[in-house]
């Protein structure tokens, strides 16, 4: 790493510190703000449900429970939504909601719960992009793509797997796919600061796994689901304003 690399990494985790700082500092005259996903109150609980579509396109899907481990690591106050989906051929995509509260800490990088559940994260074919949504109206959508291999061993012998992970995050008001989070941490400080309304960012993944080789096919098809699923249950953004004009 040459001088001026090494200065710019410096320099942004010094903002990423402060950034930070001022967050904790300022978190307790904040308010909530509402979130960028369709949710329902869970009864007797301060926990949200996060409300994916049972269908999109000619997928069905199952209701995925959130594991002990993930409740009892993350804030009391962190929502959920998991669902599987399953195409007649037999791909399987599962897509993931988490949604923070009053605690920044529910929200986390896949850098770091991919590689402890075993997968290695090619950061070579790993970028960020973008997808076209079409509704509510036509616009691109940032999100980052993971390229990642295991190896399972099925009846002793090893066997390598791919896997492909696009995830993004998104507040009422605004949707981030950078990779360090200084992007989304900045607009929570500015906002905080200005406002006094704490950004409620959920993070929304999509997994599919496959064999190697079979990576870009298995991405075009999640792009057409995540443009298909997206519209119904992300609030963000609202539909554009019609202009209404009266005649001279």
């Amino acid at each position: 790493m040459n001088r001026q690399m090494l200065f710019l990494s410096l320099v942004a985790l010094g903002l990423i510190g402060a950034t930070a700082g001022l967050i904790t500092q300022l978190g307790g005259h904040q308010r909530l703000s509402p979130p960028g996903v369709r949710t329902h109150p869970l009864p007797g609980s301060v926990r949200l449900q996060a409300d994916l579509p049972e269908w999109v396109l000619d997928y069905e899907s199952q209701w995925l429970d959130v594991d002990n481990i993930t409740l009892n690591a993350l804030p009391p106050d962190t929502s959920f939504g998991q669902r599987r989906y399953k195409a007649p051929d037999g791909l399987v995509l599962d897509l993931r909601v988490v949604l923070m509260g009053t605690d920044r800490a529910s929200i986390h990088k896949p850098q770091i719960c991919l590689p402890a559940q075993g997968w290695h994260i090619d950061d070579v074919r790993s970028a960020q992009t973008s997808l076209s949504i079409q509704r509510p109206y036509l616009y691109e959508l940032p999100v980052m793509e993971l390229v990642a291999s295991k190896t399972f061993s099925v009846d002793g012998q090893d066997q390598s797997w791919s896997g492909v992970y696009v995830y993004w995050y998104v507040a009422d008001d605004a949707v981030s796919a950078n990779a360090s989070g200084f992007q989304r941490m900045w607009w929570t400080a500015t906002k905080l600061l200005r406002t006094g309304v704490l950004q409620r960012w959920a993070y929304i993944s999509c997994f599919t796994a496959c064999p190697p080789g079979q990576e870009a096919a298995a991405f075009d098809r999640m792009k057409k689901f995540i443009a298909a699923a997206v519209p119904e249950f992300q609030l963000y953004p609202q539909p554009k304003p019609i202009a209404v004009t009266t005649a001279p």
